[in-house]
């Protein structure tokens, strides 16, 4: 569909008209492109701002690993990427519904906006708790394989830390999404570019902060096996209030019936990165893994999570569900026209990948000079980051263009069923690369100290 844009300029002088100017604009595409220096900043300053509040988050986590919560109860390390990615799960999801919303003119009116903010904000309460319970069972299974001794009052532990964190992360960012779009909307800013990294950069720093703090206080009261049993009960119990205030829209209620399998199936996705980072941890050749996975995890879903929410806003505004248009056909696209064509997700994709590795390299060096003891500083393992991390974000938005448009071909909405999928598979790549990264780097090191060891050895005294 082609779209012709009327610009006029009138040129007054003492109250007089002295002139004026048109110019006619013609997209092909039906949406005239943003201009990439003008897409390029504002995603920059947004992601710069989530990776500093992923660099906070890796601290935090590389603190706590120490403490006695999560050196006893293991299967704690194993709930950080499921319960860090619900912000991809359903706060990135919110964030991308709101803002393809705010878009399409449907929070302009004060009463209409009052009913999609509550029912998302109530939609996202029930799938926070839903999910939190779901995460510790499958981090509780997931840890059984391993473990033969069943400890109930762990398993209280690690089900009430899971829902109260799940709860009050997803309540204090759903808020603040909230506050940002409309704000966006306000200053004529697209909140597709700024929503999910800012509700990324929050995120991990606040889920890893109430996970510590609340796992803590429960450990703290252990012989007291009612008060998780409590909160456990309690929360499920206000599920069904969620679920009648999201009635209020019928789009809300339709994803509150149909729309689990998405996150859950993503939830499962990234409990297997949670397996490889409580693995690997401990061990002494991935130090730093707790600093890097969160960095390495997030700035991938930040990325396909900016990505699936452009091209979800695209294809609402100009076309139908279940209708693509002539130029999205295809549902596997040539890779050359994902990145290089002049299409104007094409175009998005091409500035998200280019701010890969300046964005990691400003990343490593604030870590450095933080925690510069904790992290290698070998010239190899910076090569294989960036590599690795470069490789999981091309992947991550090819697949984005593909899952978009199989999902808007079977009339479903992309922001709710495609952001979980991708942000819990950016979990999986980044951890499962970081570790090939740390170890690739080890193995290397030791054959050099061999190698030189082995130089030592055969010159003749």
């Amino acid at each position: 569909m082609g779209v012709t844009q009327l610009n006029l300029e009138f040129r007054f002088q003492d109250k007089k008209l002295r002139g004026f100017s048109c110019e006619l604009i013609r997209s092909p595409y039906g949406v005239f492109p943003e201009r990439v220096l003008t897409t390029a900043c504002q995603i920059l300053v947004p992601i710069l701002l989530s990776g500093l509040g992923m660099i906070t988050a890796g601290l935090v986590l590389n603190t706590v690993q120490h403490w006695p919560v999560f050196v006893e109860v293991k299967d704690l390390l194993t709930l950080v990427p499921p319960l860090v990615g619900l912000k991809g799960n359903l706060e990135m999801t919110l964030a991308s519904r709101l803002s393809t919303a705010a878009n399409t003119g449907q929070i302009d009116d004060p009463q209409e906006q009052h009913r999609v903010i509550g029912s998302n904000l109530a939609l996202v309460q029930v799938q926070a708790t839903i999910v939190g319970l779901l995460a510790a069972v499958a981090a509780l299974l997931l840890g059984a394989v391993s473990s033969e001794e069943v400890d109930f009052a762990k398993m209280g532990l690690l089900c009430a830390s899971s829902v109260l964190t799940a709860f009050l992360a997803s309540l204090a960012l759903g808020i603040l999404m909230v506050c940002i779009v409309i704000g966006a909307r306000k200053f004529r800013v697209n909140p597709d570019n700024i929503a999910t990294p800012i509700a990324a950069s929050l995120g991990d720093l606040i889920t890893l902060s109430i996970l510590a703090l609340v796992s803590s206080f429960f450990y703290r009261h252990k012989d007291s096996w009612y008060l998780t049993l409590l909160v456990c009960v309690a929360f499920v119990a206000l599920t069904p209030v969620w679920g009648i205030m999201a009635k209020q829209s019928p789009p809300i209620m339709k994803i509150l019936k149909f729309g689990w399998f998405p996150i859950i199936l993503a939830m499962v996705i990234s409990s297997f990165g949670g397996i490889i980072l409580s693995k690997t941890v401990s061990e002494p050749q991935y130090q730093g893994m707790a600093i890097f996975t969160p960095i390495i995890c997030g700035v991938g879903g930040n990325l396909v999570a900016i990505q699936t929410s452009r091209i979800s806003t695209y294809l609402h505004i100009w076309s139908t569900p279940g209708v693509l248009p002539l130029w999205m056909k295809k549902f596997w696209p040539n890779p050359c026209s994902t990145f290089c064509s002049s299409e104007i997700n094409s175009m998005s994709a091409r500035v998200l990948l280019f701010l890969v590795i300046p964005g990691h390299l400003i990343f490593f060096l604030v870590i450095y000079l933080i925690e510069g003891h904790s992290v290698t500083s070998s010239k190899t393992f910076v090569v294989l980051y960036l590599l690795a991390s470069l490789i999981q974000v091309t992947i991550l938005l090819y697949l984005a263009e593909v899952m978009v448009r199989v999902t808007w071909h079977q009339a479903l909405d992309p922001d709710s069923h495609c952001i979980p999928y991708l942000t819990g598979l950016g979990d999986l790549l980044g951890t499962g690369l970081l570790a090939l990264c740390f170890l690739l780097d080890w193995l290397l090191r030791s054959k050099a100290e061999l190698d030189s060891l082995s130089e030592l050895v055969s010159v003749p005294p």
